[in-house]
């Protein structure tokens, strides 16, 4: 049987750890593209100036415009070509990070420095591509991880508090879609080279399927204490955000949100939670959420999918309510739904190339339509009651 581990080549994560930036950047030349909101990059501006002080190299700013699409890529690889950069600097939330590696292509240098703890991006080497409006687009593969990720703690504790419990939600479903995908011996996220899709990038950068490959023993265990862990110092680790103040706590679940689940899904395999998420986007009310709510809400999906035990099912929905992800779809922006708009979800979830096939058992688009809606008033009865 083939098994594959794919990881980061370096993980680093500590208070006031930008500052060592440019130490980086300098190990692989000159200058860097940086690829950031420009709210994000004010954020840190100071640290930013410290660090190209302190080790003489240029960061190249152009501002991310806010949609991981093919039109934006497009653009910042122009810009990083014009100016002659040598590597590649993504940094702030998910999409900033994502195209950035979609800049890098996988070849030039890169490096990743997550702003906020809201998904699981910042280790793996796929990305997801969104249309300009925000409705999913694609999932595209590299033939390396980042180069460097780089956490600085206390930019995340500063950070709004949301988006730290966003990616417990992307977290939360670590576990349950690497279970789902052992058990149905699925391949995983490998991304090894095996050929091309048909969709491709601009100017004909073309992302490896994944080839066939297993997860690993490391992958699930991984997984695992990442589900641990978020029970444990989940709340603990919010009241200290709402303090903007690192904890123990706080430092174990940057890492489990950004680490733990990142090597989890991407080695451990993806199964009905993140499929049910892509399906919700075609929804213009859940927008406004944020990727890891959207998950939190597809991993009860999942969980009543798979009709798993009551025990199991309440604790996450339980955990949820504490830490305050959303259990319904209320939650997530949609006050009602007509039954054609979730034939729309659920068709969308269940598309051939969609990873609700790793799940154990075949899957139909009846069935994820009635696992939403049968998610959707057992969250509603544990969060508002059962006159709701």
């Amino acid at each position: 049987m083939r098994k594959a581990f794919i990881c980061p080549t370096k993980y680093v994560q500590g208070e006031d750890e930008l500052l060592n930036l440019g130490y980086f950047i300098a190990s692989y030349g000159k200058s860097a593209l940086l690829i950031a909101h420009q709210d994000d990059a004010a954020r840190v501006a100071d640290k930013l100036k410290a660090t190209q002080d302190k080790f003489g190299v240029t960061i190249v700013q152009s501002p991310f415009k806010g949609e991981c699409s093919r039109q934006e890529i497009e653009r910042l690889r122009g810009v990083g070509k014009d100016n002659g950069c040598d590597c590649i600097v993504g940094l702030g939330g998910g999409k900033a990070i994502d195209t950035a590696k979609c800049v890098a292509e996988g070849d030039t240098p890169l490096i990743i420095v997550p702003t906020i703890a809201a998904t699981d991006a910042p280790t793996s080497h796929s990305a997801v591509v969104y249309t300009p409006d925000g409705a999913f687009d694609d999932y595209f593969y590299f033939k390396r991880s980042p180069s460097v990720v780089m956490v600085d703690t206390s930019v995340i504790a500063a950070a709004p508090t949301r988006f730290l419990v966003s990616g417990m939600g992307d977290a939360l479903s670590t576990y349950f879609e690497a279970r789902a995908t052992a058990a149905s011996f699925s391949n995983v996220n490998a991304g090894l080279p095996c050929g091309a899709r048909d969709s491709a990038l601009p100017d004909g950068l073309k992302p490896g399927q994944c080839a066939s490959a297993k997860g690993t023993m490391a992958a699930m265990a991984l997984a695992t204490l990442c589900y641990k862990t978020l029970l444990a110092d989940g709340p603990k680790a919010k009241a200290a955000c709402d303090c903007n103040m690192v904890t123990p706590a706080l430092e174990n679940i940057i890492e489990t949100n950004i680490l733990l689940s990142g090597l989890g899904f991407e080695s451990g395999g993806l199964a009905a939670a993140h499929a049910i998420h892509d399906g919700l986007t075609v929804l213009p009310g859940t927008h406004h959420s944020f990727h890891g709510e959207k998950v939190a809400f597809g991993t009860i999906c999942q969980l009543v999918l798979e009709n798993a035990p009551d025990e199991e099912l309440y604790e996450v929905i339980d955990f949820c309510l504490e830490v305050g992800l959303p259990v319904c779809l209320k939650d997530i922006g949609v006050d009602s739904i007509s039954d054609e708009e979730l034939m729309q979800v659920a068709a969308k979830s269940c598309i051939e190339e969609e990873s609700i096939h790793a799940m154990p058992f075949p899957i139909t688009v009846q069935q994820v339509a009635a696992a939403i809606i049968t998610a959707d008033k057992i969250g509603r009865e544990a969060k508002y009651g059962s006159d709701d």
